[in-house]
């Protein structure tokens, strides 16, 4: 018991000691692996203004999009929901998946995790 105590402890030294030493976009990386491995239920909505007009959900994650001709990031973030076409936060039988797109420098957004 002793013995499993003490490699625990050391498994759990170096998880921390890698991940310090990782840069913060390491960190998120590995932060959305887990996240997708783990599965999530997000959901997007979209403002124009103070109005909601768009409302996407089932989201499993938002992927920054990146440079076809290297690693640079691009300004926007894609992914893949079901539109909720009526807002009432439930992908209903009638609503599709579909796939979106937004720019992070004009769009107005808010992603997170469905509470329910």
């Amino acid at each position: 018991m002793y013995l499993v105590k003490k490699h625990l402890l050391l498994l759990l030294g170096i998880t921390v000691l890698t991940l310090t030493a990782c840069t913060q976009e390491s960190q998120n990386r590995l932060g959305r692996a887990i996240n997708n491995w783990t599965g999530t239920d997000g959901i997007l909505e979209v403002y124009a203004g103070e109005k909601l007009v768009k409302r996407f959900v089932k989201i499993d994650k938002l992927t920054t999009a990146i440079s076809t001709s290297g690693s640079k990031e691009r300004p926007y973030r894609f992914g893949y929901g079901v539109l909720d076409s009526n807002f009432n936060g439930v992908a209903d039988s009638n609503e599709k998946k579909v796939y979106f797109e937004f720019s992070d420098y004009s769009t107005s957004y808010i992603f997170y995790e469905n509470p329910h």
